[in-house]
């Protein structure tokens, strides 16, 4: 039956108890976030960035890591880091990141296309870059047939759900510039990092020596939006220019800051972010205990990752959905958002060790 309110904002197209581990992506927009965007609604605003609600922004990213940043709002990810990862380069320049890093994984090769960078990547065994595995790569300078090593790429948190420490920051920003390289920090999940080392945003960035940062803003409960934040602008360059060139320039900023404001003004980033670590953290308490799954990494944020016995993962998949990781090991991910409940991990905890007794009775659900 169609209610009044659907009939008003349209009709609803899928079921909103089918719930998932699929990604942080796959959830809502927050409450607080849908009531900042219909309060930023009325009456005009100048636009690309001229607004009253950029402005704001800008004044709370100086709030949360100090006077001096520059802060370039812009629609997603990928976007966030190609344009970070130009300003930091000449067209000859080269990024160092690990082989699990989403600029070397998941985006499709804009960063070569897009952004005409060479990555050279680094196998990690959890995601982390260390300054002797950072030197795999780093090397070959004023080699006119080699992209130069200029700049380094690391993620809070990894890919692999694992937390850099302010001190592995620092001594991997130390070392790269003593080689004279930047650093970028890919920060999707960045305040689900805070939130892990119980420190303020700019501990593990602006004051462990990161030059310019991805902020991210969609996987702990926006709409859409992420911020180029230049943590250092001496060492960026062109940021004004290379957003609209690179398409990443939106003409009613007015509703990518606003989304910000409602997230930083108070404390709904930190909240947000704890509770789906939280949620994380129950799910491998669970899993921990039960025969026939084998965690693979440390859950320092909203992921765990784990290895399941042959076909256990499909049958699952029938009632919630969540993604492989390493097919060929087996090796699974299952991602927590600002709205998973008690009640999802439970139901799915148990889901699990119904498709485990299944898998050892020799049938299948």
């Amino acid at each position: 039956m169609t209610t009044t309110a659907e009939t008003a904002a349209g009709t609803r197209l899928h079921d909103p108890t089918i719930r998932g581990f699929a990604s942080d992506n796959y959830s809502g927009v927050h409450p607080e976030v849908l009531a900042a965007l219909a309060a930023a609604n009325d009456g005009h605003q100048v636009s690309y960035g001229e607004d009253d609600y950029t402005a704001r922004l800008q004044e709370l990213m100086e709030e949360h890591f100090g006077p001096g940043i520059e802060c370039f709002p812009v629609f997603n990810g990928t976007g966030a880091n190609v344009l970070s990862l130009q300003s930091l380069l000449p067209r000859w320049g080269a990024v160092v990141c690990a082989s699990t890093a989403h600029i070397n994984m998941d985006e499709n090769g804009a960063p070569e296309r897009i952004g005409g960078i060479k990555l050279l990547h680094v196998p990690t065994p959890d995601g982390k870059l260390t300054p002797e595995l950072i030197d795999r790569e780093a090397w070959g300078w004023g080699d006119e047939h080699r992209a130069q090593p200029l700049a380094v790429s690391i993620t809070q948190t990894t890919e692999l759900g694992t937390c850099y420490t302010p001190d592995e920051v620092r001594a991997i920003a130390d070392h790269a510039h003593s080689k004279g390289m930047k650093l970028h920090m890919d920060g999707a999940r960045l305040a689900n990092a805070a939130a892990h080392l119980q420190v303020p945003l700019r501990a593990f960035t602006r004051d462990a020596g990161v030059d310019i940062l991805s902020f991210g803003g969609t996987k702990n409960g926006l709409l859409f939006g992420e911020v180029v934040v230049a943590l250092n602008p001496e060492a960026a360059h062109g940021l004004v220019y290379l957003r609209k060139m690179n398409m990443q320039l939106a003409s009613k900023m007015r509703f990518m800051s606003a989304q910000f404001i409602a997230l930083l003004e108070g404390d709904l980033w930190l909240r947000s972010a704890s509770h789906a670590n939280a949620m994380a953290t129950r799910l491998r308490t669970a899993v921990d205990t039960i025969d026939g799954v084998q965690p693979t990494q440390k859950t320092e944020s909203n992921g765990v990752f784990a290895i399941l016995p042959d076909g256990v993962a499909d049958r699952l998949r029938k009632s919630f959905r969540f993604y492989d990781w390493d097919e060929a090991a087996g090796e699974v991910r299952w991602m927590c958002s600002f709205d998973t409940t008690e009640e999802d991990i439970d139901a799915f905890v148990a889901a699990i060790r119904h498709e485990l007794r299944a898998d050892a009775s020799g049938q299948s659900s």
